[in-house]
Order: C-alpha cells, then structure tokens, then sequence
C-alpha cells in the first residue's frame, strides 16, 4: 500500500525528531530548546518575534522555552539602545558550545535518515522539501491576509 505524503511527512519529522531527543537525553535540552539555538546560530542577536516566527513558535510558548534557557545559561536577553520593548537574544558562550554539540546530532540523524541517497538525491530531495516548505510558508501568509 502506498502512504500519503501528509502521513509520510508526519511520519519522517516524528521519526527524525524522536531520534535527535533521544541522542541529546543527556544534555538537558527540551524539545523546543533545540530548533532555537539552531535558529540562534544564524541569527544571534534577534529579537523574541523572530525566533518565534523562524521557529514556527507561538509567542506565549517562545517566552516559556527562552526563560528556560537563560536559566540553564545557554543565552541571554538583553535592552538595546534603551527600547524597553524589545529584548534582543544573544548565544553564550555555553549556548555556543550547545550548538556545536547539536550540530553533530543532527548531521548524525540526517546521515542516518539520508543513508543510501546519493549526493544528486539528497540535493533534490533538499530542493523538493524546500518547494513545500515555500508553498505552506506563501499559504499561511494568504490565510492571514
């Protein structure tokens, strides 16, 4: 019987993120914690709006799982030219070395889930993720206008 891809989808995230939780366990990380020092990686200094945007995070979450990171150390929040409205966040250097430590895990899930594609596959198969990924991105920017 052949899946659908709705269910393909689901199946393949719940999978590759059972096995990155379960070979992180031992950090202390929570499942959101991850995707947002990944997203932190690139743009550090950000302001709490964006990582939920970038993280596909609803607001009131993004303020629970950050003030868990600043207490663990792995980032901190800071007032920039005194706009009391806005609280940049910014990697520690503890936080840093989390990302490195991510990084492996996730090249090392990706390797395991990629495992016999060759290199011309994995690079459509990134493109193909990509289109999908623009065409719900696109659908949920006309839902909300």
């Amino acid at each position: 019987m052949k899946e659908s891809i709705h269910y393909l989808l689901m199946a393949d995230h719940f999978l590759v993120q059972k096995s990155l939780l379960a070979s992180i366990r031992e950090s202390g990380l929570t499942p959101g914690q991850p995707k947002i020092l990944d997203y932190l990686k690139n743009h550090d200094g950000c302001v709490q709006k964006e990582i939920a945007r970038g993280c596909h995070i609803e607001p009131a979450s993004i303020t629970v799982i950050l003030k868990g990171m600043e207490s663990k150390g792995y980032i901190e929040r800071k007032m920039l030219g005194g706009d009391r409205r806005s609280l940049y966040v910014f990697l520690t250097d503890k936080g840093k070395q989390y990302v490195e430590y991510l990084n492996e895990k996730f090249d090392k899930v990706e390797s395991m889930a990629l495992k016999n594609f060759s290199d011309d596959e994995k690079e459509q198969f990134n493109d193909l993720l990509m289109r999908v990924y623009e065409n719900m991105i696109d659908n949920d920017k006309e839902d909300k206008a």
